[in-house]
């Protein structure tokens, strides 16, 4: 390989640049084609649990297993040359022990080869951060709404609208920022708590259904680019590919009943003796 061809990827240091610079770009991808799109304009790709729910059509992110990460995160690693990839432990892969999320987490990253996991941070998971941070796996945390945690709150809901809940929002950013997180999701929170919670950690925040304010943001890619029929009002949608996708498929139907399709340019002929 040439010196031009050699690309550098994202390391830990760059991401936790945007505490004081330029706002990070963050996405989802699931697969190889997807990552190698978002490749160029995003500095984080994360391979979330989301793909048990987007791809795989499961009710929640509960029923993830270790296997479909490891599956997904390979193939967004084949895709993505430079930006950083995360990739997410599954709901029962690290609420245990420190010793099973290191085990977990460990695995995930030799057999994907990404650069860092992610970790829906209660309070509680401060212990398994600080575990995988000093044995050299970086981890991202995730706080306030927290999706695995959806058969507790009965739901998916906001969080922070309260005291009570805003108070629990910020020891679980403050617990996974002092116990090593590189940087942390804050998802579906009041926008003023986002805010605070930016200015409190001393890791970069990245927003869903947060704030402006904080130091990136990120959207599962299939809810931006309209493959969905409702989406969280967090959402802006960037595109209506579900309208695109149906109409080439009802053109297609209609020239295949019709035997418009193939045709002479999408079929093969004969060669002509001696030619």
């Amino acid at each position: 390989m040439s010196k031009q061809e050699i690309v550098t990827r994202k390391t830990v240091k760059d991401i936790r640049k945007a505490k004081d610079g330029t706002p990070l770009v963050c996405l989802t991808a699931y697969d190889a084609p997807m990552a190698g799109l978002l490749d160029a304009h995003c500095d984080l790709i994360l391979v979330g649990d989301s793909v048990g729910m987007v791809v795989h059509g499961l009710p929640s992110t509960v029923g993830v297993t270790m296997e479909m990460m490891i599956l997904h995160g390979q193939a967004v690693m084949r895709g993505a040359q430079q930006a950083f990839v995360v990739v997410d432990m599954p709901f029962g892969s690290y609420e245990t022990s420190s010793d099973q999320a290191f085990m977990n987490a460990s695995r995930l990253m030799k057999e994907t080869g990404c650069q860092a996991v992610k970790i829906e941070s209660g309070t509680y998971a401060a212990r398994q951060i600080e575990h995988l941070v000093e044995r050299g796996i970086p981890v991202m945390g995730h706080v306030g709404l927290r999706p695995q945690a959806v058969n507790v709150d009965g739901g998916f809901r906001a969080k922070g609208r309260n005291n009570d809940e805003r108070d629990r929002v910020i020891a679980e950013a403050k617990a996974a920022d002092d116990a090593g997180a590189f940087a942390i999701v804050i998802e579906g929170v009041a926008e003023e708590l986002a805010g605070e919670i930016t200015s409190i950690v001393s890791c970069p925040t990245v927003g869903i259904g947060a704030s402006a304010s904080c130091d990136g943001q990120i959207l599962v890619t299939d809810d931006m680019v309209g493959m969905v029929d409702w989406t969280p009002k967090f959402v802006r949608r960037y595109g209506n590919l579900k309208s695109e996708i149906l109409s080439a498929v009802e053109d297609y139907a209609a020239d295949v009943r019709s035997r418009n399709f193939p045709g002479k340019a999408e079929t093969y002929q004969l060669k002509k003796s001696g030619a």
